[in-house]
Order: C-alpha cells, then structure tokens, then sequence
C-alpha cells in the first residue's frame, strides 16, 4: 500500500445543525436521506434551488447528540448557511458555522473502503472518498495533522479530478443539476426521499428527461481554471462546458468539467475558446447507468 499523504483543506469549513430537529430539517433541504443517518456512515449531499441548481455541496454525518456537521467548500459556506438558515423557522435547529473549531484534511493512500464509510478517532472522523485511497478527515483545529507525510494541493485536486468528482464552488454556483456532474452516480442523490428543494427537478431529470450534459475528466497541457468555458472546435459562439475542478502535475492538467454529451460525438474540444488549448477525454472511473 502506497504511503498515506495529508492536505490540510484550508479552503473547506463546517456548519453545525444543532437541536432534536437537526437531521429531519436537512433530510428536508438536502438532496440525501439524513432521517435514517447512522453513525458509521456520512452523506454526500447537496443544497439546490427551486429549479434544481446546486447552491452547494457538502459531505454529512452525526456528531454529537442531536449534532449533524457539514464539510464543504469555504466558499459557498457563508451563503449556504445564510439560506438554510432562512427555513429553519420553527423547528428546534440551530445552524452556525463551527469552521474555527475543525480542521479538515485531504488523505490519499488510506485503506480501501466502501464511499461515504465512516470511522470514528475519538472525536475525529474519517470518512472514504470515490477513487482509490482517498478520504476526508475531520478533527479538531487543535490536533496534529494524521499522518506526517505531506501532498500538494495540485496533487490533490489532481487525485479529485481522476476519481471523477467535483464540487460546487463559488465560481459554479447554480451551474448544475445534480446529473450534470454525476452527482447521483457517486451517491449524492435520494430518490426515494420526501421532497427538498428542485427535488421535482431532479426528478424529472432522472426518469422523464434525456440528460444532455455529464461530467467527464480531461487532460490538457495547459492551466485551468475551475468555471472557465470549454469550446467545441466548430462552435466558436457557445460553450460546450465549463471547467469544474482541475490540479496540474509534471506540465500536464486534469480536470472535471461538465459537458454536453453532443460535444463528445466528434471534432475537438477547448479551453476557454475554440483554439484555444486542445483538451483529451479520458475514461471515467465509473459507469454512468444507461438512460431508459
């Protein structure tokens, strides 16, 4: 087994959901069951508008006593605890933002286990990513980090863009449906839950629409940026795209980006123009079910 390595994500936080009505008020926001949480598993999960676009999305699980956090990207934090907070209205819930007393790390090279698997470290937790030996781990601001050994933060979003996961940051804020980044596919989507917001939405994505934009994982020689535009050669005037995550190593780039499947046909795709760098398809790490 390959050394395990750590990242402090300076660029994650944490909310806290607090009081007897925690899981039942997220279970009634978030794209995923909360209600029936245990305490060796975590939820990915996300908070969407009316018309189904992610507003953010974030990995779940129960802390203490009538305690749910939430890890997500610091950038859409402030916003998505300022909006959850605008529907909390009679339930016994308190929602604050708990950035200052966690610390959250990036591990690669752990132990293979089930995604969204939780273990417990006394009061940290460690919860198993999609792609080979990643994880999150969630400790005290206080603690040492978990293992001594250190990654780049290009190595690690290298390793996020080869899982074929991405999250919403404040660059994407609204740019997706769920199904646009494979969302459901990595476990984020239940559909077999009472209502959330967009959940007709997402729905109706899911059984009555024909889905005409996945995520996919690219290569390129070039820098990108995460919301930059992807071109197809022969379209000049509309994106194909736009770039959801990226990590560079040794001159090369790989990336997540959203696309729309027609773009995959034939020709070329580009980033942020239609000559501008020549992006490469690479394989997904997973299937995409077959559309009915």
């Amino acid at each position: 087994m390959p050394e395990t390595t750590q990242l402090r994500l300076s660029d994650w936080g944490v909310i806290r959901a607090q009081g007897a009505d925690a899981a039942s008020f997220l279970h009634g926001q978030l794209t995923q069951d909360f209600a029936l949480l245990d305490r060796d598993h975590a939820r990915l999960a996300g908070f969407c508008t009316a018309k189904g676009r992610l507003l953010a999305t974030m990995v779940g699980w129960r802390g203490g006593d009538d305690e749910i956090l939430l890890a997500l990207p610091a950038d859409t934090l402030a916003a998505t605890l300022k909006r959850l907070s605008m529907f909390v209205l009679r339930a016994k819930c308190k929602l604050s933002d708990a950035s200052a007393e966690f610390a959250v790390y990036g591990l690669l090279g752990t132990a293979p286990a089930e995604p969204w698997t939780l273990q417990r470290d006394g009061a940290a937790v460690q919860v198993s990513l999609p792609g080979p030996g990643r994880a999150l781990r969630i400790q005290a601001a206080a603690e040492v980090p978990p293992v001594a050994a250190t990654m780049s933060a290009e190595d690690w979003a290298w390793a996020e863009a080869d899982a074929g996961q991405a999250w919403v940051r404040a660059a994407t804020v609204e740019a997706f449906v769920p199904q646009m980044i494979n969302f459901e596919v990595l476990g984020g989507v239940n559909f077999k839950k009472g209502c959330y917001p967009g959940q007709e939405i997402v729905a109706r994505s899911q059984y009555r629409g024909t889905l005409k934009r996945r995520l996919q994982v690219f290569e390129t020689d070039a820098t990108a940026s995460i919301g930059q535009e992807i071109f197809h050669g022969a379209d000049p005037e509309q994106p194909a795209g736009v770039v959801a995550g990226s990590g560079s190593r040794g001159g090369v780039t790989r990336l997540t980006a959203e696309i729309k499947l027609a773009a995959l046909d034939g020709g070329s795709l580009h980033l942020g123009s239609a000559s501008g760098p020549a992006l490469r398809l690479r394989p997904l790490p997973y299937e995409i079910p077959p559309q009915d």
